[in-house]
């Protein structure tokens, strides 16, 4: 039996067409509670950051111990404490319980939930 076809149109509404908008996918680490696990048990206060277009630095200070946080728009990051390396990796990878994925409008800034 032969089987009949029918042309079918795809009908979007608005709200289905904003999902194609671009959007951007924002990393965000707790980064108190990564360094926390990170050296074991310490409470880290950050002294100061610098940002750039390709990462953003942070500068936390415990006692008379120093950490650097480097996080880079590529979802990689890397930490030192007092000058010795402790990470450097992808983030969402290798501790994804400390780093949340979250995306935005681009034209809005406006937070999307995504299933």
């Amino acid at each position: 039996m032969a089987e009949k076809k029918q042309k079918q149109s795809l009908n979007l509404d608005a709200e289905f067409l904003n999902l194609i908008d671009p959007v951007v996918c924002k990393v965000e680490v707790d980064l108190a509670n990564w360094l926390f696990d990170l050296s074991g048990g310490k409470r880290w206060v950050i002294e100061s950051e610098h940002e750039n277009e390709s990462y953003v630095s942070f500068f936390l200070k415990h006692a008379d111990q120093e950490a650097e946080v480097t996080l880079y728009n590529s979802g990689y990051a890397s930490i030192d404490i007092d000058g010795e390396s402790v990470f450097h990796g992808d983030i969402l990878e290798k501790k994804g319980e400390k780093a949340k994925l979250h995306y935005y409008r681009l034209d809005s800034g406006e937070r999307i939930l995504l299933n």
